[in-house]
C-alpha cells in the first residue's frame, strides 16, 4: 500500500497576500499547504479521500492518471469543491467516478454540482456515481474500507481505515467504540488545526493524546492552519513517532 499526502492545509488560515505572519512568509515548502486530502494506492487500485478546491493541482503534481473511487469525509467546501475536476478521469475512463458519501453529503453534492444531475446535461459535465456510505465496512476492488464515525463539533463526519492505515480529518471527538476499530493501526494521520483549543478540530495536544491512545508505529498531523507555527519548529517539539505531515509526503506500508 502506498500513501501519498495530497494536501495538509485548511481554509482556516490559507496564506493570503495580505498576511504577514511568519508561516505565510516562510520559504520552507513544507509550510505551503493545499487543502487536506490523501491518495491510497493498493494493488493497482487508486482511492482518494476528499477532493477540495486544490484537487486538480494535486492530481497534476502527483501525475495521477486513474481514480477508482473518492471517499468523502463530509460536505464542507474544502473537502468537495474539487469534485468538478473528476471530468478528466471521466474522459480517460469513459465512465462516472464512484463517490462514496453518506446521504446528507450526497444532497450537498447534488446541490453544489446541480448541473451534473439535471435531465438535460451539458456535454462534458463531471459524471458521478454516488454510492451510500454507512458505518458498515465495504469493498472497493477487493480492498476492505472501514468507515469511522467521528465528530466535527456536532457534525457527524467519516474517517477511514484501510488495512493498517487510518485517516481522520476535521474531528475533535471520537467515541471509545470507534477507537477500538482504530487500535492496531500502524500508520495514522489525524487532524490538528493549531496548538490552541478549537471548537471543532483537535488541538495539537489533543491529537497527541489520541495518537498515544492508539499507539501506532508512525503518526502524522494534517489539516494544519498557519496558527500552528512553522513546520520545522513544531516538529522539533513533537515525540519521535509523530510529525507534521507535508504536501507531497509519500510512504509505504
Amino acid at each position: 500500500m502506498k500513501i501519498k499526502i495530497l494536501g495538509t492545509g485548511t481554509s482556516q488560515g490559507v496564506p493570503v497576500i495580505a498576511c504577514n505572519c511568519k508561516v505565510c512568509q516562510s520559504t520552507d515548502p513544507n509550510d505551503k499547504r493545499l487543502r487536506a486530502s490523501v491518495l491510497v494506492e493498493v494493488d493497482g487500485t487508486t482511492i482518494a479521500i476528499d477532493a477540495g478546491p486544490d484537487f486538480r493541482q494535486q492530481m497534476l503534481r502527483e501525475k495521477v492518471s486513474n481514480i477508482d473511487a473518492i471517499l468523502v469525509t463530509h460536505e464542507h467546501r474544502d473537502h468537495i469543491a474539487g469534485l468538478d475536476d473528476v471530468r478528466s478521469f471521466n474522459f480517460l475512463k469513459q465512465k462516472p467516478v464512484d463517490i462514496y458519501s453518506e446521504p446528507r453529503v450526497q444532497e450537498a453534492i447534488k446541490f453544489e454540482f446541480s448541473y451534473s444531475f439535471g435531465e438535460n446535461k451539458y456535454p462534458g459535465v463531471p459524471q458521478f456515481n454516488l454510492l451510500n456510505l454507512t458505518d458498515e465496512p465495504f469493498l472497493i476492488n477487493g480492498i476492505k474500507i472501514i468507515p469511522l464515525r467521528v465528530f466535527h463539533y456536532k457534525l457527524p463526519v467519516y474517517g477511514f481505515r484501510i488495512g493498517d492505515f487510518t485517516y481522520i480529518t476535521d474531528a475533535n471527538y471520537i467515541t471509545e467504540e470507534v477507537k477500538e476499530k482504530i487500535i492496531g493501526t500502524k500508520f495514522l494521520i489525524v487532524n490538528a488545526l493549531r496548538k490552541q483549543k478549537h471548537v471543532s478540530h483537535f488541538s495539537l495536544s489533543e491529537a497527541i493524546d489520541f495518537i498515544n491512545q492508539i499507539s501506532p508505529k508512525r503518526a502524522y498531523i494534517t489539516h494544519i492552519s498557519h496558527q500552528m507555527g512553522l513546520h520545522h519548529d513544531v516538529n522539533e517539539e513533537l515525540p519521535r513517532n509523530i510529525s507534521l505531515a507535508y504536501d507531497g509526503l509519500h510512504f509505504e506500508l
